[in-house]
C-alpha cells in the first residue's frame, strides 16, 4: 500500500459539493472576491475547485482601516530651533520603556500633542503590545526622512525591533514612520509618515483588539476568529510534520490571524493578493540580517470557508514550509516544494485522490494527460491551471513515497535544493527528468480514471 489518502474511505467533515474557492484554482466569476496577482511569496496553499471535502459554509468579517496621523498633523508653526535628532531618540527611549514597564501613561504622554485619530490608533497600539508575549520591544531612531518640512516637522524613520517569547530566536525588526513637530516650545510626535507618502511595514499589532492563544507547539495570534481551533490544528499538525521531514526544525509556529483582509495581505509582502488563499507562510526580517522569524498568516474570508478538515490540510501544508525553509527557497523546484507540503498535509487526511484532485481527474479522464510537470508559472496566483498545478505536484511526490519510500521523497527534496533537478532526480532516483515524468503521467492515468 502506498503513503497517502486513503484511496475511496468517506470525506470527514464533507462540505458542500457546489462549486466555490478551493485548494488550487481562481476564485469563480460571481465570487466577488479581488482576483490576486502574481504571487511573489511561494510558501501557500491556494483554494479553488478541487478537494470538495475541504470546505464547509463560513466566513469573516472585515475590520476597518487603521486610523493614524494625517497631513494636517504636518502643517505647524516653524520651529525657533532645527529639529535635533536627538530628541527623537530620547522620545523613543521613553516609549520603549513605557511598554516594558506597563506605563500607559507615559507611552501616551509622547503623543498627547497629536490629532485625537493618531491618539486613538496610538493608544490600541499600546494596548495590543501588551498582550502580546514580548521579549524586548524597542524603537530605535533610523534617520531623518525630512526635517523642517510643510511649516516645521520632521518624518523620522523609525526602526522597530521585537521578538516573542519562546518562539522567536532573534528580534524581528520592521520600519515604522513617525512625524515630530514643534509643541510649547519642544518636538514631539504628532502623526505618522502620511504627510510624505511613507508606508509602515505592518505587524499584528496594526489590527484591533488583539487575543492570543498559546498551544502546546504554537502561539496564534489576531483579531480574527477560531483562533482556538487554529491553535489545535497547529499543535496536531507538528507531529505529523516531524514525522516525515525528522526533528531538525523548531517544532512550534507562529501564526496570525488579522479579521482584515487588507491587514492579512500586508502581513503576507508586498503586491501580495490573498482572495484565493487561505493561508500562507512567510518570515518576518531579522534584526542581524539572518533568516529571519518564520509566520503563518491566516486569510480570513479563504481560511473561513474550510470545513475541520481543509484547516488541517492547509496548516499542514504551510508547517511544512515552515520546516522545510520553503520560502527562502530560490533552488528547489517549485513543484516538488509545493507537491511535498500537499504529500504531508494529506498524509493523514480521509478523502479520496479523486475527489482531491477532481480537476485535474477531469482533464486526465478526458484524455488531457498533462506534457511535463508543472512550471514556476503555474503556481501564479493568476495561473488558469492553479488547481491542476498542486494537484499535478502533489501527486508526484506521492509517486515517489509510493514506489521508492516516503524517505527517498525526502532524500529527493533535499538534494534539490542543492543541485539542479535534473541531477536530484538521476542521484536519488536513478531517472532522467524526461523517464521521471513519463512515470509520473502513467501514475496519474492509474490513479485518477
Amino acid at each position: 500500500m502506498e503513503d497517502g489518502p486513503p484511496q475511496d474511505g468517506p470525506a470527514e467533515d464533507e462540505g458542500p459539493q457546489s462549486p466555490g474557492p478551493r485548494r488550487g484554482v481562481p476564485v469563480p466569476a460571481d465570487d466577488p472576491s479581488p482576483r490576486p496577482g502574481a504571487v511573489s511569496r511561494r510558501r501557500m496553499l491556494a483554494l479553488g475547485a478541487g478537494g470538495a471535502a475541504l470546505l464547509a459554509a463560513g466566513g469573516a468579517g472585515l475590520l476597518g482601516a487603521r486610523s493614524g496621523g494625517s497631513r494636517a498633523a504636518a502643517r505647524t508653526a516653524r520651529p525657533t530651533a532645527p529639529f535635533d535628532p536627538q530628541t527623537a531618540r530620547d522620545v523613543l527611549a521613553n516609549r520603549s520603556r513605557a511598554v516594558a514597564s506597563g506605563d500607559r501613561t507615559a507611552f501616551l504622554a509622547t503623543v498627547s500633542s497629536a490629532p485625537a485619530a493618531f491618539q486613538d490608533a496610538q493608544a490600541r497600539l499600546y494596548d495590543n503590545l501588551r498582550r502580546l508575549p514580548l521579549d524586548g520591544w524597542t524603537e530605535r531612531f533610523a534617520g531623518t526622512e525630512s526635517a523642517n518640512a510643510e511649516g516645521g516637522a520632521a518624518v523620522v524613520r523609525v526602526e522597530t525591533r521585537y521578538r516573542l517569547r519562546g518562539f522567536d530566536r532573534g528580534d524581528v525588526a520592521r520600519t515604522r514612520h513617525l512625524t515630530f513637530a514643534p509643541r510649547s516650545g519642544a518636538w514631539t510626535i504628532v502623526g505618522d509618515g502620511s504627510a510624505l507618502g511613507r508606508r509602515d511595514d505592518a505587524e499584528i499589532w496594526d489590527a484591533g483588539p488583539l487575543a492570543v492563544v498559546r498551544g502546546r507547539s504554537s502561539l496564534v495570534i489576531g483579531d480574527g476568529g477560531g483562533l482556538q481551533g487554529i491553535a489545535k490544528h497547529l499543535d496536531a499538525a507538528v507531529p505529523v510534520v516531524t514525522g516525515v521531514v525528522g526533528r531538525n526544525w523548531a517544532q512550534r509556529a507562529v501564526a496570525l490571524v488579522p479579521a482584515d483582509e487588507r491587514l492579512a495581505a500586508a502581513l503576507a509582502g508586498p503586491d501580495e493578493s490573498l482572495g484565493q488563499i487561505a493561508a500562507l507562510a512567510t518570515v518576518a526580517p531579522s534584526a542581524g540580517g539572518g533568516r529571519g522569524e518564520d509566520r503563518v498568516i491566516v486569510s480570513p474570508g479563504t481560511f473561513g470557508r474550510l470545513n475541520a478538515l481543509g484547516r488541517t490540510v492547509v496548516l499542514t501544508h504551510e508547517l511544512t514550509h515552515v520546516a522545510t525553509g520553503g520560502a527562502t527557497d530560490r533552488t528547489t523546484p517549485l513543484w516538488l516544494i509545493e507537491g511535498f507540503a500537499d504529500y504531508v498535509g494529506y498524509k493523514h487526511a480521509k478523502v479520496s485522490v479523486k475527489s482531491a484532485a477532481s480537476e485535474l481527474r477531469r482533464e486526465v479522464t478526458a484524455g488531457r494527460v498533462p506534457s511535463a510537470l508543472p512550471a514556476a508559472a503555474d503556481f501564479a496566483g493568476s495561473s488558469d491551471h492553479l488547481s491542476q498545478a498542486y494537484q499535478e505536484a502533489w501527486l508526484a511526490c506521492r509517486m515517489v513515497a509510493g514506489r521508492y519510500g516516503e524517505a527517498t521523497l525526502v532524500r529527493l527534496y533535499r538534494a534539490a535544493g542543492r543541485s539542479p533537478e535534473a541531477a536530484a532526480l538521476r542521484s536519488v532516483l536513478g531517472l532522467t527528468r524526461d523517464r521521471f515524468a513519463a512515470q509520473w503521467r502513467d501514475y496519474l492515468k492509474k490513479e485518477l480514471t
